[in-house]
């Protein structure tokens, strides 16, 4: 009877630097971001924590990261040499993510999010024209009136 002996493994498996393939596959504008994210420890690699930037990743690895307020779960499908388009970095990895809720309208009361208060919050601010665009001096000083004064 003749032992088999199992196939030879295809050599090393290909890996790169962390926050080179985040910048690579372009979930961040600069590799130094990517850096911080991954040094303040909100980087996971299959689960574990990666605590410096130069963690060897590669494919079959799966990542969860904080990005705009969100939680983003990837699988990294491949490794790029270059940081190159948008569409051969979207081939570097599948989105794993639940998809974003769509926003109701109420959350969307008063304009949109430029009025700094929190999403689903009504907020009232002031005097409002519907649809004119840029307030005038007047409706500024209205505004300014109806806000209470903040040292007191």
């Amino acid at each position: 009877m003749a032992t088999q002996t199992p196939p030879a493994a295809p050599g090393p498996r290909p890996t790169q630097r962390v926050d080179k393939w985040l910048w690579h596959a372009r979930f961040f504008k600069t590799r130094g971001l990517a850096a911080k994210l991954v040094t303040g420890g909100h980087l996971r690699v299959n689960g574990a924590r990666a605590g410096k930037p130069a963690r060897a990743v590669g494919p079959g690895d799966t990542l969860t990261f904080p990005q705009a307020r969100r939680v983003r779960v990837v699988r990294i499908e491949g490794l790029a040499e270059r940081r190159g388009p948008a569409a051969e970095a979207q081939a570097l990895y599948h989105d794993l993510s639940p998809p974003e809720p769509d926003p109701s309208p109420a959350e969307h009361v008063g304009g949109g999010h430029a009025g700094g208060g929190r999403a689903g919050t009504a907020v009232s601010h002031g005097p409002v024209r519907a649809g004119k665009g840029r307030p005038t001096k007047r409706d500024r000083r209205k505004l300014d009136l109806s806000r209470p004064d903040p040292l007191e």
